[in-house]
């Protein structure tokens, strides 16, 4: 089935909260009746539409039993952009906490908290702000952030992020950036479904989620964390590449799972091993 036949299965769902409006698509496990199990968080070039196969598995699968909320990040989507030119990891941290708290009891219990990419950034902040709220984290091709970057360099890497913004606009950055999102051996389906996403970005909410990255530290937000993290990255990833994300790892005391051979965009690409590391596919660990 293509990808955006599976994606008008899961429509969004949006709802005002303490921190301002939130949009996010769910999926539920047949016969399930209990509260969020998993909360997905995707990238600054993306959109809650990037975990449609995670939707779609949870949607088909009774077992685990499994209740699965992917949001819009502030500036995304239907969610509203948060106050400020430069808003913090901690300030998107804040936004998703009121989310779920708005849910009430459907949130009640602790849940596993997935970051892709810049969201590990939000995912890290998260656990560090309510980590007796997080059953586990799990960092895939994780951002770490340019805060511990020379002033100079992190100043060049957000100028030239938001020059080719301004130059090529949503449509003309998919447009070039879509195949570098994955592996050689991804399916034309998936890079033309990564380049639709992409295109639908928002450029105000894109902006303010690259002053975030240029800022983020994931590292200090890692340190010392009680609930258990999991890291994870392919080894064809260009974006975040694996030697980065096994390093991360390796100082939080995090287990890394090496992805196989795919690349930045796993959650589409490694659908499969994503599913059994997150734990919404009752097979085999990887």
């Amino acid at each position: 089935m293509p990808f955006a036949t599976t994606l008008a299965r899961f429509p969004t769902t949006a709802a005002d909260t303490a921190q301002g409006r939130v949009a996010w698509r769910h999926a539920t496990s047949p016969g399930y009746c209990g509260p969020v199990t998993h909360v997905l968080l995707h990238g600054i070039g993306s959109a809650s539409a990037s975990w449609v196969e995670q939707l779609a598995h949870v949607a088909g699968s009774a077992q685990p039993a499994s209740r699965v909320l992917a949001w819009d990040a502030p500036g995304y989507g239907d969610s509203a952009p948060l106050p400020g030119a430069a808003p913090s990891a901690r300030d998107q941290a804040l936004r998703l906490w009121a989310w779920l708290d708005a849910l009430g009891t459907d949130a009640a219990r602790p849940l596993v908290l997935v970051g892709h990419s810049l969201g590990a950034l939000v995912a890290a902040s998260a656990a560090r702000l309510r980590s007796a709220q997080v059953a586990r984290l799990v960092l895939l091709a994780p951002a770490q952030g340019h805060a511990r970057l020379p002033a100079a360099e992190r100043a060049l890497k957000l100028n030239e992020r938001l020059a080719t913004l301004e130059r090529l606009g949503p449509a003309g950055m998919a447009q070039r950036r879509a195949s570098a999102m994955l592996s050689n051996h991804a399916s034309a389906e998936q890079v033309a479904f990564i380049a639709q996403v992409m295109a639908g970005i928002d450029p105000a909410g894109y902006t303010q989620a690259s002053n975030m990255l240029s800022m983020g530290d994931i590292d200090a937000d890692l340190v010392g964390l009680l609930c258990p993290v999991q890291v994870a990255g392919g080894s064809a990833d260009t974006v975040t590449p694996a030697a980065g994300c096994r390093a991360l790892a390796s100082r939080c005391g995090a287990r890394w799972t090496d992805l196989g051979e795919v690349g930045h965009s796993c959650p589409l690409e490694a659908a499969g091993a994503v599913n059994r590391l997150i734990g919404i596919d009752a097979g085999p660990s990887v």
